[in-house]
């Protein structure tokens, strides 16, 4: 076996290694971004496959590999990509970097910063009366297995903030009939979390949950002829969905949308019922209270109450003629 040969099986075992240890312990949904963006990657640097595109990460000097990635954070960004988006794939590159790292395959490190971003510009989504749009507009379509099961996810998504991943993800074991709960495995968690649910999400879910059957499995099934896979609702299909279900009622909406609304909508009941903002975590999940400042302040609207005020200060046109 020549000695060149001999190199090339080594960093190829290496980079399955590396490959093996990245993807170690993730949850499915984590699993599915990680293989996406690595994905993104392979075909900016024209490999074959995954294993190719790290051997090729492996083999750059420090100046190259940084060279590399600035290269692919400006592909990127000409494709029109949003800056989160492009931000989550260059962390997916470091992470990965930094993982080779420690196990002593590299000595250098991705040193490329993310693209300044400003979270959640825009947390207002449909609002409670596009909500109400959506339901009835699922009211006057027939009672099909479809718009059972578009009804239970709607309810989920805005009675209870879930992210489209965290809704795409159940299982039917996940549901509690008797106790009124379902099992959500969160953002960035490792263990599900038991949350109740009020008696108008159980009552859809059961009526979805009667059509779709007993059978163990996912809990929202796709309805493809095709009948790929285990017949999950991918969250890519969620989206799709929900966009779909808001043109029908003449909105323009979408998953994360209706999680904002719902979280609004928490802050404004806290607030009326004397609820602390910090407890509505229990209700957002997230992880820092900073973040339900945005969604208060938001809802507050003390900018455009502070700009009308500074407005009335400002002479008018009338004013000016009449001096």
């Amino acid at each position: 076996m020549s000695e060149s040969l001999v190199l090339r099986l080594a960093e190829e075992n290496a980079a399955a290694d590396l490959l093996a240890a990245y993807t170690a312990g993730r949850n499915a949904r984590t699993l599915l971004a990680y293989q996406q963006d690595l994905e993104q990657f392979r075909i900016f640097v024209k490999a074959s496959s995954p294993r190719e595109a790290v051997v090729r990460l492996l083999q750059c000097s420090p100046g190259t590999a940084n060279g590399l990635t600035l290269a692919y954070r400006a592909h990127l960004l000409e494709r029109g990509l949003t800056p989160a988006t492009v931000n989550r794939r260059l962390a997916s590159l470091r992470s990965l970097a930094k993982l080779a790292r420690l196990l002593g395959l590299v000595t250098w490190a991705i040193e490329v910063p993310g693209l300044p971003t400003e979270a959640y510009r825009d947390t207002r989504g449909p609002g409670r009366e596009g909500f109400r749009r959506l339901l009835a507009a699922l009211d006057a379509a027939p009672p099909t297995p479809i718009t059972l099961r578009d009804r239970a996810i709607l309810r989920l998504l805005y009675d209870l903030g879930l992210r489209r991943g965290e809704v795409a993800a159940l299982d039917l074991a996940d549901v509690d009939k008797e106790r009124g709960t379902v099992a959500v495995l969160g953002k960035r968690r490792l263990e599900k979390t038991l949350l109740s649910l009020p008696s108008a999400t159980n009552e859809a879910l059961q009526a979805w949950i009667t059509v779709r059957g007993g059978a163990a499995g996912p809990l929202f099934l796709n309805f493809d002829r095709a009948k790929k896979g285990d017949g999950r609702l991918s969250p890519h299909s969620l989206y799709r969905t929900v966009r779909a279900r808001g043109e029908e009622a003449g909105i323009k909406t979408a998953p994360h949308g209706l999680r904002h609304t719902a979280i609004t909508e928490a802050i404004k009941a806290a607030q009326r019922n004397g609820i602390g903002l910090e407890e509505v975590l229990d209700f957002s999940r997230h992880q820092d209270v900073k973040v339900m400042m945005i969604y208060r302040d938001r809802e507050r609207n003390v900018q455009g109450r502070l700009s009308a005020l500074v407005a009335e200060t400002a002479p008018n046109a009338a004013d000016e003629t009449n001096r």
